[in-house]
């Protein structure tokens, strides 16, 4: 258990500023454009879903399972009461995880700790696998846990450092742009049951107070994130 909390732990030196800049230009290519952003949005989906689920755990609300779907959409099944501050916690969490993680992710990779970030990943990975309550959703849960696990066992340290750079750079950026698409959304009444129209008839506050208050706090997540992952 030793070596396995020492390997955990090691810190790997800081990336050069050329691989950080060019990691973040990769990101924001994967989250900025159309065809790409298909892909990576469902792991967006993931963070999101899974910051349901673990505030419904954290609340005491009783989770049923998640579900994730082709069009990178998904939904986090809970059963409790329909409403008081439970319901709101989790309401709240699904648009905050994915800068939240970012940021937290980018600590971690300040401090050098490539290695437990990726385990991390994976760990988080594999509890999301054991709430998944589709075959889709477990699919794409374990071709992404698949790859993780294959780069922590054959990659080297440095492709490892570069995966988790760009991984990090994307939940930040990838952070924002959802907030963007479900104001457009409900700009067009496509998105009544999104996780702000809950929250505004769980609460005296209009839909449109939580919008910019998901997208504060992930501007600020991914501006401090940038921050953090500033080498220079």
């Amino acid at each position: 258990m030793e070596q396995l909390w020492a390997h955990l732990i090691k810190v790997q030196p800081d990336p050069d500023p050329w691989v950080v800049g060019v990691s973040a230009l990769a990101a924001f290519v994967l989250v900025g454009f159309r065809m790409p952003w298909q892909v990576t949005r469902g792991l967006i989906t993931i963070a999101h879903e899974g910051g349901h689920a673990l505030m419904a755990l954290v609340t005491r609300r009783k989770l049923e399972g998640i579900r994730l779907h082709s069009d990178t959409s998904g939904v986090t099944l809970t059963r409790g009461r329909p409403t008081g501050p439970g319901m709101v916690l989790t309401a709240l969490a699904g648009y905050l995880a994915p800068p939240l993680l970012g940021l937290a992710a980018a600590w971690l990779t300040e401090m050098g700790h490539i290695t437990l970030l990726i385990w991390s990943v994976l760990l988080f990975l594999v509890c999301m696998l054991l709430l998944i309550r589709n075959l889709y959703g477990a699919l794409i849960l374990l071709a992404t846990g698949g790859a993780v696990f294959a780069l922590i066992m054959y990659a080297p340290a440095e492709v490892q450092q570069v995966v988790a750079l760009v991984a990090v750079w994307i939940l930040l950026f990838g952070g924002i742009r959802p907030i963007i698409e479900l104001q457009r959304k409900r700009r067009r009444r496509q998105a009544r049951d999104s996780d702000a129209d809950q929250l505004a008839r769980l609460t005296f506050l209009p839909g449109g107070f939580y919008v910019f208050f998901f997208l504060v706090v992930s501007v600020l997540s991914a501006a401090f994130g940038a921050y953090l992952m500033n080498p220079l």
